[in-house]
């Protein structure tokens, strides 16, 4: 079952959705503040968080601005990842994917959160077994919007230009890059750690960073992406 973060300011609502999704996928905790939000993702590392937009401590934004930051620095080892949680991290874990739920349709509300990270919007009026199914959808990559909010998204970014492959490329570390290309060629952590000098945990890091920059969410993924750009020998 897919895990999930509930992330919502009010108590009754998050015991709502609870039980909702009770069975429809696996609820591994839920947080009223962007702090602990932060926290329970460090400490959970849940598949998809299920992200309020609006909180009093700087809501959903805020939530995806602190867990980017997390995530980059998670994947240079820095320590500073160590206490945003009260537990051990899961290591190995691709960072999660966020849904945010809203009783807000506003536009500026929707484009915001995509633009910091979310992969899809849907309102509180949606149904369990839609909002299931959503979670689900949002898990394996895809965006998911509630109906005429997809047109905002559009609307939005229509104009920008897509990012090409050399830019993509550009956005990871000489390191990341070799880790993608031995995951391209299909060596294990374990064989990738003693190739290039580092830990286990190091590689873990990497595939993880890289990942999310390019909003990937498995090795065979990225074997795929490396092998379209020719970036394998």
């Amino acid at each position: 079952m897919t895990r999930v973060l509930v992330v919502d300011d009010h108590a009754l609502f998050r015991a709502g959705v609870r039980a909702e999704l009770e069975g429809r996928v696996e609820l591994v905790g839920d947080a009223a503040t962007v702090d602990d939000a932060v926290a329970a993702i460090a400490e959970l590392r849940p598949d998809v968080v299920l992200l309020d937009v609006h909180m009093p401590d700087g809501g959903g934004v805020e939530v995806l601005r602190r867990a980017a930051e997390m995530e980059a620095a998670r994947a240079r080892g820095s320590p500073a990842t160590a206490g945003a949680g009260h537990g051990a991290q899961l290591p190995g874990s691709a960072p999660p994917r966020f849904l945010a739920l809203s009783v807000s349709d506003a536009a500026e509300d929707v484009i915001a959160v995509i633009r910091a990270g979310a992969r899809g919007y849907v309102t509180k009026s949606i149904s369990g077994a839609e909002l299931a199914d959503a979670i689900q959808r949002v898990h394996e990559g895809d965006a998911v919007f509630s109906p005429r909010l997809a047109g905002f998204v559009l609307d939005a970014f229509a104009g920008e230009p897509a990012p090409s492959p050399d830019a993509e490329l550009d956005q990871l570390t000489p390191r990341e890059r070799e880790v993608l290309r031995h995951i391209a060629r299909g060596y294990l952590y374990k064989e990738i750690a003693l190739r290039l000098g580092i830990s286990v945990k190091t590689v873990e890091a990497h595939v993880s960073a890289v990942l999310r920059k390019l909003q990937l969410s498995s090795r065979h993924q990225l074997s795929r992406w490396a092998a379209e750009r020719r970036l394998v020998d």
